[in-house]
């Protein structure tokens, strides 16, 4: 059992938070969320003992093993896989006792060893952390490699499967999967789930947050607050309490009616039932929690793009790779408006080495890449954050870009990315990660592309930056290309998956719960093809034939999807009328009491009837999808 009691932080002059008093349970697995600069990592290290708490006290129960991820990597000789089963420091000691034993011929401190050896399971280490540098993205031949050759983001990688090696009672991580590719992030939730200790976890990765807590503690204000249930209860819990606040209310409406256009648009162009409904249980779910995110400093949208010639860009039969290894064969892609594609595939498959063949900054060893003539692209990757101006300020930049601009509408736009105040005038080589990330996309988003490519945007984001994020590109009018390991945002903004994998691309015929499905078979030895679609095709006219007989046949299942999608628009309009009288002021006055209540009663109705209709549109997709796969 984990308990603060009365704890009071600072950072120097900073209160951090006053007065914190919560416990963590044995076996309990505990988001800690709250905005940038609530105190979230100083949490984690109050529990390590780093820093003394100012006030009360943090009690642990006496023996208890701790463990969390290094910051740090040492540029050691040691090979990859003995340097994560050094996580175990039991293990390690007793192995090295063992060898002291042997030398000196202590027969008996051996055998008390090999006893001891026999009950922490120490000779299926090795293959433990075996298991562990696989699912965290490590090839067999990698396991021997030294430390000291790995870059960056594959040490701490490294430092997460040493800490993951340790038999922790107690693990104490901090954005784990900020260097991990969406494999190794779905691997690591799965480890998480599983595992028998109590867990404290920073992380703004929604649906890991989703499927890995049972339980949420909350910094805000200056205060804490213990939530059961997983992030997506703690948002709900939240917004209801937000919600009864009648200040917050108009602005509340104007979220919930933005997520509901994107609803309307998003139905329209559905054609996969299983997709259709992964989106909409999302948008259904961003729709209850709009309250919880309605104080968010982040607030942007796309400008339309000045052309939008079709096709944006096309590829034909293309390959790609760096100098004489050819990474991708044979490509054929094209882009066109609205186009929203989310990248699948392993690390090291040549994701973002087609990011970067679409993009124009890696030229195709064959084929041909046909960009349209106005093509305006939009390319956010990692190593753009280190080429900002260190010395030049947020206005600067954007100043390079539009020399005629106001500096006040240059402010105005900048304040929607959370830089106002002196933030404004600051160099760019005093931000953090998170604000250089946004920098970027602010300067992405004033440029008015028609093509955004997105290699992992969300690696420095908060979770209301990447709402936020999310938001704007729901109403993005050009293509877009996506790779990322937020698994939340693929399902918000992307409408078709392709998978990248063995030197192809190809669109993937199913979810990301089906991705996950098709990983753990793989994993497994059981998966024999890629999942993309392979459909016998026959003679073109037994082509023709089956299709006009298949027509036939869905033709009453299309007839009602038609009527039930003009149901729902009609009743989206009423119920958009009915939030424009909620938005009103004056409707909260005590002259319009009981005309308040009227409303509110019809706004219950009117959700029950829409969400009916919903689930009647997404059952009968799912039907019409069956009907269609069996022709």
């Amino acid at each position: 059992m984990l308990s603060f009691n009365d704890v009071t932080l600072r950072r120097g002059e900073r209160l951090l938070f006053r007065n914190v008093t919560f416990t963590v349970h044995a076996g309990h697995k505990v988001g800690v969320t709250g905005a940038n600069g609530a105190g979230k990592s100083s949490l984690l290290a109050l529990i390590r003992g780093e820093p003394q708490p100012d006030a009360g006290s943090v009690s642990l129960p006496a023996g208890l093993v701790t463990a969390h991820v290094a910051q740090e990597t040492p540029a050691v000789d040691t090979p990859a896989i003995d340097y994560v089963m050094r996580g175990d420091t039991e293990l390690h000691a007793v192995r090295t006792g063992l060898e002291q034993a042997e030398h000196s011929g202590d027969g008996a401190r051996q055998a008390a060893l090999h006893a001891r050896l026999e009950e922490i399971d120490g000779y299926a280490a090795r293959s433990r952390a075996a298991r562990l540098l696989h699912g965290l993205g490590f090839t067999a031949e990698q396991e021997h490699t030294p430390v000291r050759t790995f870059s960056g983001g594959w040490r701490m990688r490294l430092n997460l499967a040493q800490t993951l090696m340790c038999r922790s009672d107690l693990l104490l991580l901090d954005e784990p999967t900020n260097h991990l590719d969406l494999d190794a992030v779905i691997w690591l939730q799965d480890w998480l789930r599983a595992y028998r200790g109590t867990l404290l976890l920073i992380s703004h990765d929604r649906e890991f947050l989703d499927q890995v807590l049972d339980h949420v503690v909350h910094l805000e204000r200056q205060t804490a607050q213990l939530y059961a249930g997983n992030y997506s209860v703690f948002e709900r819990r939240r917004a209801e309490a937000l919600a009864r606040q009648q200040a917050t209310h108009a602005k509340q409406q104007r979220e919930v009616a933005h997520i509901q256009q994107y609803v309307d648009r998003f139905r329209a162009k559905a054609t996969k039932a299983r997709q259709a409904q992964s989106r909409l249980k999302a948008l259904q779910r961003m729709r209850l929690i709009a309250p919880a995110h309605v104080d968010s400093p982040f607030h942007f949208s796309f400008p339309a793009p000045a052309k939008l010639p079709n096709p944006l860009l096309r590829l034909e039969h293309v390959s790609a790779g760096y100098g004489e290894t050819t990474v991708l064969s044979d490509l054929a892609l094209t882009l066109t408006p609205g186009d929203r594609i989310g990248l699948l595939g392993a690390n090291g498959t040549g994701k973002s080495t087609l990011i970067k063949l679409v993009a124009g900054t890696l030229q195709p060893l064959a084929g041909r890449r046909e960009p349209a003539p106005n093509l305006r692209i939009g390319y956010f990757a990692q190593h753009q954050l280190e080429q900002l101006h260190a010395e030049e300020s947020p206005l600067t930049h954007l100043q390079r870009l539009d020399r005629g601009a106001s500096e006040q509408a240059l402010r105005d736009f900048l304040g929607g990315f959370g830089f106002s105040g002196d933030r404004v005038l600051a160099p760019a080589a005093s931000f953090s990660g998170g604000e250089k990330a946004r920098l970027v996309l602010a300067l992405l988003v004033f440029q008015r592309p028609n093509l955004l490519l997105l290699d992992e945007p969300t690696n420095h984001l908060d979770l209301e930056m990447r709402d936020a994020l999310g938001l704007a590109l729901q109403d993005f009018e050009g293509a877009m290309v996506l790779v990322s390991h937020d698994r939340h945002l693929i399902r918000s903004v992307a409408d078709t998956l392709w998978l990248v994998a063995g030197g192809n691309l190809a669109p993937f015929n199913g979810d990301l719960d089906d991705y996950r499905q098709w990983l753990l078979a793989q994993r497994n030895g059981a998966a024999k093809q890629s999942p993309a679609n392979n459909r016998d095709t026959g003679t073109r006219k037994d082509q023709r034939r089956e299709r006009a007989e298949q027509r036939l046949r869905l033709h009453p299942l299309r007839q009602e999807l038609q009527r039930l999608e003009k149901s729902i628009e009609r009743l989206n309009t009423k119920k958009a009328a009915l939030e424009r009288e909620l938005a009103d002021p004056r409707m909260y006055e005590e002259p319009e009491k009981e005309r308040l209540k009227q409303l509110l009663l019809e706004q219950g109705r009117m959700n029950q009837d829409l969400g009916e209709a919903e689930a009647a549109w997404l059952s009968l997709c799912e039907r019409l999808e069956d009907a269609e796969r069996e022709a």
